[in-house]
């Protein structure tokens, strides 16, 4: 390896996906120069084979089911999805895997893109080795910011490596739908992904270690999203793991706890993820490398005064949505520091990313979807706070049933008692991703019960359930 050149910013960021695009969007709209790091595709994993991929697999699936609810158009939907069709609209939502569009737009930031992989050397210092080999080492004034993100975490089974398991990332780039499919997991991924897959001509079976689906929602929106995959022909075993698995002429044969054979084209494991940060230097600052990186609320990490983690490396919350939030929060941060400006670093203040501790909303993309903000009631109890949970059926609302025929979901807030303000709130239902927003700004402005009875619903949405759950709150 040779070292070509070195070069001196106020800010260098590893990782150009969706967290560290915008800390170096803050950083520059701050007057500062910054300098991005990237070994892959710029636009990160999320544009290319989480957030965006999968979404493109799942609308056709969620439209279709909606169309099916609705007389008049249900006969003409009846039919198969056209798997090809969908799967060519999903490479075109990936930009077919090339990432000109996300180069052209950070150059319009002006930050310096700099491609190869990124490993701290020291303090303030990040060396690039590009392709080719050659190394370039980035020294930074002000801060470094880590956004390298996770990968897929599989379990050490034996056969696993001889298998060529399906992570995420092969299963929303994949060609063609496997005839059978075996997903691993309960969670987002695995539900999402047997979703998907189920609709578009795969056989699923659905191998859950725990109880139910989505265990870190309320039961019930695992147990509703369990019988629309159930009924719609995916086979869904719970208390049920891994033990071994092999290939045998092509063909994947899963042994379980439980002494069952199963069969299948292709395993796809949703079983967790990993920091990316094995091989980030991180021995080089005192840090350990492959941990999770822990930080203040201005995202800066602990034991360090220059050293920033953003996103899921930092494992307070592992969605795109709120690696953002966290990207302008440190963006701001590194900012204000920089100047010499003194931090708002108080609750809610422009330093601190408090919504990750009170107010992270996330939506399950599977019919019916899945919405949540806020603390589940187990954990507002565990917490200490308390509670109340208040329990509606969408069925009480007249938007739901023009909605869709059959139209099957349920809501719940969460109460805190004391305050009389919301600490969680669930949706399960078709449609109810775009009602999560209206939670998310009643819990982060800690807005009172009473306050939302002025908040009227328009008339017939599905958005009328705040009035049935206020409803249901006051009578009970």
């Amino acid at each position: 390896m040779t070292e070509t050149e070195s070069n001196t910013y106020d800010v260098v960021v590893i990782g150009a996906g969706p967290v560290g695009e915008n800390v170096a969007d803050r950083t520059r709209a701050a007057g500062l120069t910054t300098a991005v790091v990237e070994s892959e595709l710029l636009g990160g994993e999320c544009s290319y084979w989480a957030c965006m991929p999968s979404k493109a697999l799942l609308r056709p699936v969620i439209a279709q089911a909606d169309a099916r609810r609705l007389p008049g158009l249900a006969q003409a939907a009846r039919g198969p999805l056209d798997t090809q069709a969908v799967l060519a609209r999903r490479d075109d939502y990936t930009s077919h895997w090339q990432d000109d569009g996300q180069a052209d737009w950070l150059a319009g930031t002006g930050a310096d893109l700099y491609r190869g992989h990124g490993r701290l050397s020291g303090p303030r210092t990040v060396t690039v080795t590009a392709s080719d080999g050659t190394v370039t080492t980035l020294t930074a004034r002000h801060a470094v910011a880590v956004a390298t993100g996770t990968r897929a975490q599989l379990p050490d089974l034996p056969g696993l490596a001889e298998v060529g398991p399906w992570t995420s990332r092969e299963a929303t780039s994949a060609k063609a739908a496997p005839g059978r499919l075996i997903v691993v997991g309960g969670g987002v991924v695995a539900t999402e992904m047997a979703t998907a897959w189920q609709a578009l001509g795969s056989r699923v079976t659905l191998l859950v270690r725990g109880k139910g689906l989505l265990g870190r929602m309320e039961p019930f929106a695992g147990e509703l999203v369990a019988e629309a995959l159930t009924e719609a022909g995916a086979d869904i075993r719970t208390g049920t793991s891994v033990e071994s698995v092999r290939r045998e002429n092509g063909t994947v044969v899963a042994v379980t706890s439980t002494g069952d054979r199963i069969e299948a084209d292709e395993i796809l494991f949703a079983t967790g993820r990993a920091p990316r940060t094995d091989d980030l230097g991180l021995e080089t600052v005192g840090l350990e490398p492959g941990s999770w990186l822990d930080t203040d609320d201005s995202l800066r990490v602990t034991g360090t005064d220059w050293l920033y983690a953003v996103g899921d490396v930092n494992h307070r919350a592992l969605l795109t949505h709120q690696g953002k939030y966290q990207a302008r929060i440190a963006g701001a941060a590194i900012a204000a520091r920089a100047a010499g400006d003194t931090l708002l670093e108080e609750p809610w203040g422009a330093h601190a990313a408090t919504a990750d501790h009170h107010a992270v909303p996330q939506v399950v993309f599977t019919d019916p979807e899945a919405a949540a903000v806020g603390l589940s009631l187990a954990e507002a109890e565990q917490a200490g706070h308390r509670v109340r949970a208040v329990d509606v059926e969408f069925s009480s609302v007249a938007g739901a049933g023009l909605y869709g025929d059959g139209y099957r979901g349920r809501a719940r807030m969460v109460v805190d008692l004391e305050d009389e303000i919301l600490r969680g709130v669930t949706f399960v239902g078709p449609g109810v991703g775009e009602l999560i927003h209206s939670a998310t700004i009643a819990i982060t402005g800690r807005v009172p019960v009473t306050r939302l009875w002025h908040a009227v619903p328009s008339y017939p949405t599905l958005s009328e359930v705040w009035l049935r759950l206020l409803e249901a709150y006051r009578d009970n």
